[in-house]
């Protein structure tokens, strides 16, 4: 991935923030049938130090765990917030009128060697754990064991495990920062004016570099 300096990302418990907030991965494999990309929520453990390790599961039937070429890295890619930013946003465009469009977006990229992990009890920690985590948030949460047991293990029996170390751990975070600071201020006052959940998520981005460089 290409990262200019300015976008770079080097801290890791932000990194590990935006997968654990956002943790469709999209999980670029190599197969027997060349490149791959599933998308598959991957629960995140922050050890192993210094990235962590994380953990999934895919259907029996995707090909995936059968076709996976040995020693190959992976990669899995975690998509943050994005967001369009129109030069009509820019106070500088008054001045000159030499802006053009752009697009921001926060995003991480793990890579690590993917094993496959077939084994009924690691698989249903993995789904306790990766439940538990998505469940948190909500007032009357679900758990694995709320649903009859013979129901889960036919369904346990329907998935495979995957796990990867990573070793590798790069983030770019493109919010703007390459821009004057009152065309920073005015394109987060242009997204919160969108009012779109990612719009203004991106606003607070934006708004969260500005202070850093202050």
């Amino acid at each position: 991935m290409y990262i200019p300096s300015q976008f770079e990302q080097p801290n890791i418990e932000v990194m590990h923030e935006l997968i654990r907030n956002r943790p469709l991965a999209t999980l670029v494999t190599l197969g027997s049938n060349g490149i791959n990309a599933n998308h598959i929520p991957l629960h995140l453990s922050s050890t192993p130090e210094p990235f962590g390790v994380l953990r999934g599961h895919i259907a029996r039937a995707n090909p995936l765990w059968r076709e996976l070429a040995a020693d190959v890295e992976t990669l899995a890619i975690f998509h943050g917030p994005d967001a369009y930013i129109s030069p009509s946003w820019y106070a500088t465009k008054q001045e000159a009128g030499k802006v053009v469009p752009t697009w921001n977006y926060a995003v991480v990229h793990a890579y690590g060697l993917l094993r496959i992990i077939d084994d009924a009890a690691w698989i249903r920690t993995q789904l306790e754990a990766l439940t538990q985590h998505n469940e948190a948030a909500f007032p009357e949460s679900w758990a694995v064991s709320d649903a009859p047991e013979d129901f889960t293990e036919k369904l346990i029996g329907a998935v495979v495990g995957i796990e990867m170390v990573v070793t590798r751990l790069i983030g770019k975070w493109k919010v703007s920062q390459n821009q004057p600071s009152q065309n920073q201020r005015s394109v987060i006052e242009g997204l919160n004016a969108r009012g779109q959940s990612e719009a203004v998520t991106m606003a607070a981005l934006v708004n969260a570099g500005v202070k850093n460089v202050r």
